[in-house]
């Protein structure tokens, strides 16, 4: 049970709020390239070569999960947010619509309650900093418990940042030693939550009495058919499923097959370096990686497979990069490797007809992970279009690594971000990337323009002048 909060918490906070307050009218009447410049500045502080490497491999040493070689990578996904930011206006009027007589003037959101998760302490406070600083807001950090080292640390290199840009640094805090009843204290007095991490925090944040924007829970599910190119699914695959050792919800986790190249495709992807298990392995993983109550276990969790297998009880050799196991026709909340796997592990089926492969989709998303997202091999538009109008994802990728995409990259339109609304699927309040516009108030204005009046004929078609009983 969790305990009441502490005198001290509750004054720790509330010096934090009116810190974070008084940071805010400092810069309450920032220009637009004054706001811009801050972005640049906490960008390149947080995302420059040398220092988010040392914080990003930090954050794996002190979680004890993640890639520690491939993650430092990730600081490119604040460069892409910095570019969307500096591309969008956040001050001032922001939108005009003469033929509607509207005009949109933007206003910050105020002081942002930020939970960070446990697998992206370095990176999820300066995606969310460069955002929210250009919209005048002012940002609490609340790490998770496990890495509540490096979120302070990288904070702080955020708050040096706004210092050089001649802003306060009080616009970005971080709590030192989390607590829950200090985290649903802050969520309860700031004016926004913005919660990444598990379904508890969001939980949490949803019913904190303010507004809250959440993510959901991903079991990323991708169908492959006879119009994919194999070695290019294949290769996409395996950089989806390994990125940080498969911690992201994104993480391919189930490949659905046509059954005409299922063969080929397994081949393709034992080439990129899977290792398909046998029965009595795939057994061995089951008790491994899920306790008694179907709690995924830490030993296995956003690791290397070399480690899965061991905690299991067999071994593979070094060279192999991710595990695969075949669960055709076992999809359901008593089968669980059709749920999400959060580790360098993943499920395979086929299917015959593509009216099979949209059942598995359904059947899986029914199981868990519905609202989040889901992708295709096809350069069939019939096919991305019939996945398109079934799935119950809030995003569908297109012949890209899906956890290399759909938060945003160089190479697709998506809004670059490191929380993913998974829509009333997933008990979030938005589908989409969320992003600074989110973080921002609006004003609209609205002028008079002629009579925008149909005639009721029009209106009603051709119900107009029916006669009702």
């Amino acid at each position: 049970m969790s305990r009441e909060l502490r005198d001290d918490e509750r004054a720790l906070a509330e010096e934090m709020i009116d810190r974070a307050r008084s940071a805010m009218a400092e810069i309450e009447d920032w220009s637009q390239e004054q706001l811009d410049r801050l972005s640049q500045a906490i960008a390149w502080y947080a995302g420059n070569e040398k220092t988010f490497t040392r914080l990003a491999q930090q954050g794996v040493d002190e979680s004890g999960i993640g890639d520690r070689d491939g993650r430092p990578a990730k600081r490119f996904k604040i460069h892409m947010v910095l570019r969307d930011v500096l591309r969008t206006p956040s001050t001032g009027i922001v939108e005009v619509d003469e033929e509607r007589g509207l005009v949109k003037y933007a206003k910050p959101a105020g002081v942002i309650a930020s939970l960070i998760p446990m697998t992206n302490p370095a990176m999820t406070p300066p995606v969310t900093g460069v955002s929210s600083a250009n919209a005048r807001n002012a940002v609490i950090f609340s790490p998770h418990p496990r890495t509540a080292q490096t979120t302070f640390e990288m904070v702080e290199v955020m708050r040096a940042a706004c210092g050089a840009a001649g802003a306060p640094e009080d616009i970005f805090q971080a709590v030192r030693k989390p607590s829950i009843p200090l985290t649903q204290y802050l969520m309860n007095a700031c004016d926004l939550t913005l919660a990444t991490g598990g379904k508890p925090m969001v939980k949490a944040a949803y019913s904190s009495g303010k507004p809250a924007f959440g993510v959901g829970a991903g079991n990323s599910s991708i169908v492959i058919d006879e119009t994919a190119d194999i070695d290019i699914a294949a290769q996409n695959t395996r950089i989806s499923k390994t990125s940080d050792f498969g911690s992201g919800c994104s993480a391919d986790g189930n490949i659905i097959i046509q059954k005409s190249v299922y063969d080929q495709m397994v081949k393709a992807l034992e080439a990129e370096g899977g290792y398909l298990c046998n029965d009595e392995e795939k057994a061995l993983l089951e008790k491994a990686m899920w306790d008694e109550n179907g709690n995924r276990t830490f030993p296995t969790i956003a690791c290397r497979p070399q480690q899965t297998a061991e905690v299991a009880g067999f071994s593979i050799p070094e060279d192999r990069k991710f595990l695969m196991v075949e669960n055709q026709g076992q999809i359901g909340t008593e089968h669980k490797f059709s749920k999400e796997k959060l580790t360098t592990l993943m499920a395979l089926y086929h299917f015959g007809t593509f009216d099979d492969a949209l059942e598995t989709v359904r059947a899986i998303y029914n199981t868990g992970g519905k609202g989040h997202s889901c992708g295709i091999y096809s350069h069939n538009d019939d096919h991305i279009d019939a996945l398109a109008r079934v799935a119950p994802v809030s995003r569908m990728m297109v012949r890209q690594p899906q956890s290399k995409a759909n938060a945003g990259a160089w190479t697709n339109g998506m809004p670059m971000t490191s929380s993913l609304g998974c829509g009333i699927w997933g008990g979030n309040i938005t589908n989409e990337n969320v992003t600074m516009k989110h973080m921002m108030n609006y004003t609209w204005v609205s002028r008079p323009i002629p009579e925008d009046r149909p005639a009721e004929a029009e209106l009603f078609g051709e119900f107009f002048g029916k006669e009702v009983a």
